[in-house]
């Protein structure tokens, strides 16, 4: 992985399982209990994505087998009984899909998860065709990364900017993800600033600040 910030091309699956609007309820269930994953982006033409189907859409089936819903569930959730009813793909997927690109950021990501409620993403072209597909669990992929390489981007993005004078006066730690953040600094104005540029690096988890000015270690009280 290159330097902050990482985008979704970098963590997303290059070869994501589709279907096409027509394929059959249980193929669906198959593939999804073949290749473990929740939902399944829903395909036509050239690979256009338009819908997403999940296992959520699925259990309304299951849901309604034994009974048929009464007047007041078909009114008030219409969309859902007739998913129970529905034997395709199409019939039963979600649309438009909520789709990113792959250039978009890993926050980015994560916001547009959050507030449409959804667990996977499909990742398309200018033109809504499928390149890939991006889950929760690739999000938090970056935690992965190295002490190592932490240490070296937030001395690099970091340090390096905000402190170009005194550089070799802080010292940069990372274990397991937390940055240590030693030395003396000029004014205190900047720790705060770097505080927050580090913790911004992706993959780190938290962030101690423990630089100070040099007039305190020069205060002879």
């Amino acid at each position: 992985m290159h330097g902050s910030p990482h985008t979704v091309g970098d963590v997303m699956t290059r070869t994501p399982v589709s279907v096409g609007r027509d394929t059959p309820f249980k193929d669906v269930v198959a593939l999804m209990d073949r290749w473990k994953v929740g939902a399944l982006p829903v395909l036509e033409g050239e690979g256009r994505v338009v819908g997403v189907v999940s296992e959520a859409d699925l259990l309304f089936k299951e849901e309604f087998r034994d009974r048929d819903p009464d007047r007041f569930v078909e009114r008030a959730r219409p969309a859902d009984v007739a998913k129970a009813g529905g034997v395709t793909a199409g019939e039963l997927m979600n649309a438009p899909a909520v789709t990113v690109h792959a250039d978009a950021t890993l926050a980015e990501a994560a916001r547009i998860m959050a507030r449409r409620g959804v667990r996977r993403l499909p990742v398309v072209d200018s033109g809504g065709v499928l390149k890939g597909i991006v889950s929760r669990a690739d999000l938090l992929k970056v935690f992965l990364r190295a002490d190592e390489e932490l240490t070296e981007e937030v001395r690099r993005q970091v340090v390096d900017r905000l402190f170009p004078l005194s550089a070799d006066h802080i010292r940069v730690e990372v274990s397991e993800g937390v940055v240590t953040l030693t030395g003396w600094i000029d004014s205190p104005e900047p720790a705060p600033v770097a505080e927050r540029l580090a913790r911004a690096v992706e993959g780190v988890v938290d962030v101690h600040c423990r630089l100070c000015p040099v007039s305190v270690r020069d205060d002879p009280h």
